[in-house]
Parts: structure tokens; C-alpha cells; sequence
């Protein structure tokens, strides 16, 4: 006689533990994974609110590095706007005593007798209307204009006669270069 164990029960009972045991290790395991991810997550959310932090930090210094460019180059426009008028001053004081020593040269050398009605002076030019009594006191006056030392040879630009009651009068227009 033989004897029959049946031993089909106690498999099907391991098969079912072992079952069980790998869908709650499948269980812990996601549960595991989702736990490290949310972690992970947790973690790069930090990083992420830190590295924003810097650049807002770094945006507001560069706003005011801009707002300091910004008042670095209107100082630089003032200071030059200023160079510019110092340098027109300048220019100005210095021909100031030279149109002053022209004006008194020329007044030295009026002729007795002419009159200067108008005498101007434009950069380098110099002009002059007066009034003779006659052709010599014209050309006197034109050698003596001549003969200041920084000026140029004047040229008689305009020279009418008139009658009037006295006599002959000569209007003359003298256009001369500053040297």
C-alpha cells in the first residue's frame, strides 16, 4: 500500500502568502518611492525659493547699478555742458582785452578832422563807417589804420561824397582781418 499525501492545500496556502508578501513589498516600496519623491520634490522647491531669493537680490542691485549708470552719465553731460561753457568763457576773457586794445589803437589813431560814426568788430573782421572832411583825412586815416601793429591792410569798401551846407564830406567803410 501506498500512501498519498496530499500536500496541495499547504502549496496553494504558500503560494497565497507569497503573493501577499510581494504586493505589500510592491505596496511599501511605491509607498517608499513616493515618500523620496515628495522629499526630492520638497527639496528642489527649497533650492529653487533660495535661487530665487538671490536673483531677486541680484535684480535689485542691478536696477540700482543702473540707476547709478544712469546719474554717472547725466553728471558726465553736466560736466561737459559745463567744459563747453568754461571753454566759450575762456575764449570770451581772452579776446575780451584784445578787442579792447584794438578799439583804443584805432581811437589813437583818428585823424583831426574824422569822425567815426560806427566800429565794430565780428571774429576777425573789423568794420568801421566815419565822416571826413576830405580825401587826405581819408587816406591819413587809411595809412594810420594801416600802420597798428595786428591788423591787416584795410579796404576802403565804400566812399561817397555828399553836398551839404559846409562842404564836401566824405562816409567811408573800412572792412579790415585781425592778424
Amino acid at each position: 500500500m501506498k500512501m498519498a499525501i496530499n500536500l496541495l492545500p499547504w502549496r496553494q496556502a504558500q503560494r497565497e502568502r507569497r503573493t501577499r508578501q510581494y504586493y505589500v513589498a510592491v505596496a511599501v516600496m511605491l509607498l517608499v518611492g513616493v515618500v523620496i519623491g515628495l522629499l526630492i520634490s520638497q527639496f528642489y522647491q527649497l533650492k529653487l525659493a533660495a535661487q530665487q531669493q538671490r536673483n531677486a537680490l541680484i535684480s535689485s542691485h542691478i536696477e540700482r547699478l543702473h540707476a547709478d549708470i544712469d546719474s554717472v552719465s547725466r553728471v558726465e553731460r553736466d560736466a561737459a555742458r559745463l567744459n563747453e561753457q568754461i571753454a566759450v568763457f575762456q575764449a570770451l576773457q581772452s579776446t575780451r582785452t584784445d578787442t579792447v586794445h584794438l578799439f583804443n589803437n584805432v581811437a589813437n589813431s583818428v585823424v583831426s578832422g574824422v569822425v567815426y560814426q560806427r566800429l565794430s568788430r565780428s571774429d576777425n573782421s573789423i568794420s568801421a563807417t566815419a565822416v571826413a572832411g576830405s580825401a587826405r583825412q581819408v587816406s591819413e586815416q587809411l595809412r594810420r589804420i594801416a600802420a597798428l601793429s595786428g591788423l591787416g591792410v584795410p579796404v576802403l569798401s565804400a566812399l561817397e561824397s555828399e553836398q551839404d551846407g559846409a562842404g564836401r564830406v566824405f562816409h567811408f567803410d573800412v572792412e579790415q582781418a585781425a592778424l
